[in-house]
């Protein structure tokens, strides 16, 4: 029972997880990466700073206590001294004194020289972690800026990708009915060339039924009237009408008969008495 809940309960996990991921945001997701590599770089360079904290003081330690080991030496060296001169005097009683002294602070050197020594060893260490501190948060550094440069170029790349999917949605919905009020590109296509052909259709009937011939005759008529008009103001005028436009001035004349001649003694005078 207990194993057939486990399986269930990692299927139900895989099943919502893998929905998650289909629904969820490339570009929220990309910035909650973003933000957390932020927040590691942060930790790591603070983990960092204190390591390097650590060095500093184990190195301000180590300076003190070599310090006061060089003042304990010297002390030392001046207390013999002193008891070797009050031993030299006579005065054996300050050179007793000073040679206590001298003990006292010689074995405060042992003790400073131990610590000198245990702080070296530390001091070696912590900057042994300074330096792999500082190139670890070089190299973290510099794989935050690959990231952020990778997350310009994937946001890039999730742009096309919705104006592509955008473009895909848009050419789908050219050739299929969006809607029940809003037609295909097809069906307005059909439309057209049906109202197109029934005009074409009704002027090809327009053209050969007899009101379009009584149109056809009229309009000639008004031309050879026009065309008579014309030759009678350019006979007022005395200009010598065009061969073209006698003949379309005669109705049945067709434009292969020649025009007649004009004898060589008649002038354009005499048209015009």
């Amino acid at each position: 029972m207990l194993k057939s809940f486990r399986r269930w309960w990692k299927y139900f996990v895989a099943r919502t997880d893998r929905s998650f991921n289909e629904r969820a945001d490339p570009k929220v997701q990309l910035e909650q990466a973003i933000t957390e590599a932020h927040e590691q770089h942060k930790r790591l360079t603070q983990q960092a700073a204190n390591v390097i904290a650590n060095q500093k003081q184990t190195e301000m330690r180590l300076n003190r206590v070599m310090t006061d080991l060089e003042k304990v030496s010297a002390n030392a060296r001046q207390a013999v001294m002193m008891a070797d001169q009050a031993q030299k005097s006579g005065d054996t009683a300050k050179a007793a004194e000073y040679t206590s002294a001298a003990e006292s602070f010689a074995n405060r050197m042992i003790s400073l020289e131990s610590e000198v020594e245990d702080l070296k060893a530390l001091h070696f260490q912590a900057s042994e972690a300074s330096d792999q501190a500082k190139v670890a948060v070089q190299q973290n550094a510099t794989a935050l800026q690959k990231k952020l440069s990778e997350r310009q170029a994937l946001l890039g790349k999730i742009d096309q990708a919705n104006m592509q999917e955008e473009m895909n949605r848009a050419m789908s919905q050219l050739s299929v009915t969006v809607g029940e009020d809003v037609p295909s590109l097809d069906e307005v296509r059909a439309k057209v060339e049906a109202r197109y052909a029934k005009a074409k259709g009704m002027q090809e009937l327009q053209g050969t039924s007899v009101e379009g011939r009584m149109l056809e005759v009229e309009q000639a008529a008004m031309n050879v009237e026009a065309n008579s008009r014309l030759a009678e103001i350019k006979a007022q005028l005395g200009i010598a009408p065009d061969v073209a436009e006698e003949q379309a001035a005669i109705p049945g004349e067709t434009a292969s008969e020649p025009a007649p001649s004009m004898p060589e003694g008649e002038t354009q005078t005499e048209g015009q008495g």
